[in-house]
This record gives C-alpha cells, sequence and structure tokens, in this order.
C-alpha cells in the first residue's frame, strides 16, 4: 500500500478536527457490514466499536470474549468478536462506492459500551503500518513498512 495522505475529519459538529479513517468493518461468518469512521488511537491497545454496533453487524454481543478493561473513563467490560477490516478511498471508483485501500481480513476488535466511535488501536491495526501525523496541516499517512 503506498503511503495515503487523509485530511482530519469532523466526526460530529461539536467536535475537533481528528485524524480518522474510513473503514467498512464486516462480520466475515455473516457477511454484514458497515461503514463508518475510525480514530486513529495510538493509546488503544485493540481496535473498539461501540457496543451496539455488534447488533448490526449480526454478532450476539455477549457471547464473545468476555474482558474487564480500563479506559480513560474507569473500568468496563468489553466483548471481543473478530471482524474484517477494509480501510476505504475518500475517492470513489466508477460504481460510485469508495475503492479498498487495505483489508485486516481477521482483527479482533472489542465491542465497548459507552464507546460513541470506531478506535483503531495498536495491536491488531496500527501495528501493520508506519504512521505519520501532520497536526500543523491536518492530515495524516499510513503505509505499509
Amino acid at each position: 500500500m503506498p503511503m495515503v495522505h487523509f485530511p482530519f475529519v469532523r466526526y460530529a459538529p461539536d467536535q475537533p478536527l481528528r485524524p480518522m479513517l474510513r473503514i467498512r468493518v464486516i462480520n466475515p461468518s455473516k457477511g454484514i457490514g458497515l461503514s463508518t469512521f475510525g480514530l486513529i488511537d495510538t493509546g488503544a491497545d485493540e481496535c473498539a466499536l461501540p457496543a451496539r454496533m455488534a447488533s448490526l453487524l449480526g454478532y450476539d454481543l455477549t457471547s464473545g470474549a468476555r474482558k474487564e478493561m480500563r479506559t480513560g473513563n474507569g473500568m468496563t467490560v468489553a466483548y471481543s468478536h473478530h471482524c474484517k477490516i477494509e480501510i476505504l478511498s475518500t475517492d470513489k471508483v466508477e460504481s460510485g462506492e469508495p475503492a479498498i485501500e487495505y483489508t485486516i481480513p481477521h482483527a479482533p476488535v472489542d465491542f465497548m459500551p459507552n464507546l460513541h466511535v470506531a478506535l483503531l488501536g495498536v495491536g491488531s491495526f496500527l501495528n501493520r503500518f508506519v504512521l505519520t501525523v501532520d497536526y500543523p496541516n491536518r492530515t495524516f499517512s499510513i503505509r505499509s513498512p
């Protein structure tokens, strides 16, 4: 994957611009997917999604591996499931759909209550890339080593 420059994104009107990627998360056993933005989070050990997304992807939330975790908001419980994660281009192909820049076919994802944005953490995501963040210009780049 060549170096790609992505602009920072404002996830909600009252939020600051942040390094976020457009992603599609897919339940590989059911083929159900959803597109969202994922925040590049060098402080997160793994990828995490809001718990409400588990049922949208066809998972039984509590059937995943239960984990007690310490977050910035204190202790919480998460349920881990394996997902396919696609990084989507900011450009669209002829079909009108975004092109897929990179695919992680089998990534552990922690579904967490009280989480409102997808987090792209180190262990199952960022450790695959070289990440460069340009805060003054509000862009970031990722590339395969």
